[in-house]
């Protein structure tokens, strides 16, 4: 089988791919058929245009709030230690009463 020359293809041409796999109600190796694509092009092409879509992820910390979560942790360490601390404690007494 001779190999195909590789064709290169624009962003509008490819929204419309994508947006004809989408709304046709074709399946996506037809579609593919259809326009001339091979499948994984066109598979990548609607993958692509998902991740793009995506809602972006939370933004980064700035400094003020990187220092203030630093605090937190190290005051909840604190914290779980004391009560840590404070149940063996009240294990101990409540074992020392009982005797």
């Amino acid at each position: 089988m001779e190999r195909r020359k590789r064709r290169q293809f624009t962003e509008e041409f490819k929204a419309e791919a994508v947006k004809l796999a989408r709304e046709s109600g074709k399946s996506l190796p037809q579609v593919a058929k259809d326009l001339d694509l091979t499948e994984s092009a066109l598979r990548q092409w609607v993958q692509h245009a998902e991740r793009s879509e995506a809602p972006a992820g939370p933004e980064p910390l700035s400094q003020t709030e990187r220092e203030e979560l630093l605090q937190l942790r190290r005051e909840n360490r604190q914290l779980l230690m004391e009560r840590d601390f404070l149940k063996k404690a009240a294990a101990f007494f409540a074992k020392e009463g009982s005797k």
